[in-house]
């Protein structure tokens, strides 16, 4: 690749990212992202349409998004108010099997649902950090932290500033990283990994809830910012998810499908995903190009040798 065709690559990366960037700003701040004000409980993501519908015409609150990918009523009863955003596509912390006294890791933290759902599991010794590259979703987070430690009895998470290209933690520091619903969002899906396998620990494990694509997107769904945003216009082939997670140095790589998600967000006509359909061949589901994946890897305890 020429210096021209880098430049030309890096400013794309960029817009993408300042992109998602403004629009997670507003949806943490204001709850509007596309001049729609949201309807979700706690001024959520725009409309209860998870990870992210765009419109305020959805049916589906924050509780309803999460309940519809499998969290326990009794953990979202004891979330600090507006830590659930309405944003999962999953439940990575759940799928993690977390033990005492283990560090995890969430990529694009939001809110905070995940680190306080995986901070009592974890236990006095464990630890949580939350990393998310948006100012206003850190502030939101950390404004349930005192909430968090009244209702627990536990100071064990933490939230940091930071891409999750470029992760502000230590090499080999994580037990555990998850992530729900952010990495369709990177521009550099490949450097994720490769920030994913250097926080790990050896014989540390990867669960990774997320939107995959089953079939490249048309043309107008892949230019769409609202489905950038809303998670879709950014996800990765199945096939390409798995290669760059074992290109980045993991084993054991498989991905599962999730049950669902995209109908839900479908059946709740979200404004998102009416749009997409409408961009769609006549006859064509967006449940045949969109699926709701968990990808689970694990970190070698000994590093691979390159000959």
């Amino acid at each position: 690749m020429n210096t021209s065709d880098q430049r030309t690559e890096q400013t794309s990366a960029d817009s993408v990212r300042e992109a998602v960037r403004t629009g997670y700003a507003a949806i943490a701040t204001t709850g509007v992202w596309s001049g729609v004000e949201s309807t979700t409980a706690g001024g959520g993501c725009c409309g209860g349409g998870g990870c992210c519908g765009t419109g305020g015409a959805a049916t589906m609150t924050a509780e309803d998004v999460a309940t519809a990918v499998g969290y326990a009523k009794q953990d979202l009863g004891s979330l600090p108010a507006g830590a659930n955003m309405g944003l999962s596509c999953g439940n990575p912390a759940a799928l993690a099997g977390l033990k005492p006294e283990e560090t995890v890791v969430d990529l694009g933290s939001g809110g905070g649902l995940d680190c306080f759902v995986a901070g009592p599991r974890v236990g006095t010794r464990g630890r949580v950090i939350g990393v998310d590259m948006t100012a206003e979703m850190i502030d939101r987070a950390r404004g349930g932290l005192q909430h968090y430690r009244g209702h627990t009895q536990l100071d064990n998470v933490e939230f940091r500033l930071g891409e999750i290209e470029h992760l502000p933690i230590a090499d080999s520091v994580a037990d555990v990283v998850i992530s729900n619903c952010v990495l369709n969002l990177s521009p550099d899906k490949p450097q994720v990994w490769r920030e994913i396998a250097r926080v790990l620990k050896p014989g540390g494990r990867v669960i990774i809830s997320d939107l995959a694509l089953l079939r490249p997107l048309p043309a107008g769904v892949r230019a769409s910012v609202d489905a950038l945003v809303g998670c879709i216009a950014g996800a990765s082939l199945t096939a390409d998810m798995e290669r760059d997670a074992r290109s980045a140095g993991l084993d054991g790589v498989r991905i599962e499908r999730g049950g669902g998600y995209v109908e839900a967000m479908v059946n709740a006509q979200d404004p998102l995903y009416t749009s997409v359909l409408s961009m769609l061949p006549p006859g064509e589901r967006i449940g045949d190009y969109v699926a709701s994946v968990s990808l689970f890897a694990f970190k070698p305890s000994i590093a691979r040798r390159c000959c």
